[in-house]
Order: structure tokens, then sequence, then C-alpha cells
């Protein structure tokens, strides 16, 4: 089974990507981009809105696709995941619904981080590091 997800990538005036630590499994303690699963009804760019509000407490618009990329779940899923540039229109930084942190990370930091398996990689591959 297939289920469509989304990441929202914000990079600020410094250069730092956003992340979030994920509270919840898959990759729960992992550091990872923003996002989550597309609800039923829902188009992509309103489920990147809904979900960075929720792990970020960021207002968000959103961009263009950056990538996808499809990554093993439990019991045979596979998460067809679609990151998109989004830029932060408001509110405040938190950590919320099924993150457990949330901050601004340069690619040095990054790349010390505990990740999700292949994040570095995919953002190499979009040329964001």
């Amino acid at each position: 089974m297939r289920v469509r997800c989304v990441g929202g990538i914000i990079v600020d005036g410094s250069g730092r990507l956003l992340l979030v630590r994920r509270g919840r499994p898959p990759g729960e303690g992992l550091w990872s981009i923003p996002g989550g699963r597309v609800e039923p009804g829902e188009d992509d760019a309103a489920a990147v809105v809904r979900e960075l509000g929720e792990e970020t407490g960021l207002d968000v618009a959103v961009g263009a696709l950056v990538g996808s990329v499809d990554r093993p779940g439990p019991g045979g899923v596979t998460y067809e995941i679609h990151d998109y540039a989004a830029t932060v229109t408001g509110g405040t930084l938190r950590a919320g619904d099924d993150a457990s942190d949330a901050r601004w990370t340069t690619p040095a930091e990054l790349r010390a981080l505990p990740v999700t398996p292949g994040l570095v990689e995919a953002l190499e591959s979009w040329g964001l590091l």
C-alpha cells in the first residue's frame, strides 16, 4: 500500500533549514523535514500548510515541488513523500503534534544530527546541501 505524504522545506535568511525531531514512529527521535500524511480530500499544498502548522506552529506559503522520495514503512507500507519549498508568513516556532522538538539548523549541524534515513542524500541531490 502506498501512502501519500508531504513535507515543507523552509530555509531562513541565514541559510538554515527548519527541522523537527520526530516524537512518534516511524523515525521517533530522529530529525527530519516537517510534514506528514495527506488527508482524504486534501491537496498537497493544504497538507503542507496543516502539517507545518501542527508540527512547528508556523504559518507558511507553499511554493514549488522540490523533490519526491519513497520510504518503506511498517507492514509493507510505502510512504510516497513529496517535499515542497515553503516560506514562513507568521506564527511562532514551537514543537507540536507529533514533533518533540523544532529548530533551525545549519548544513554543518544537520550533518551531525541523527536524521531520518536518506534525508541528507535527498537534500544533497536536490541541491540544498
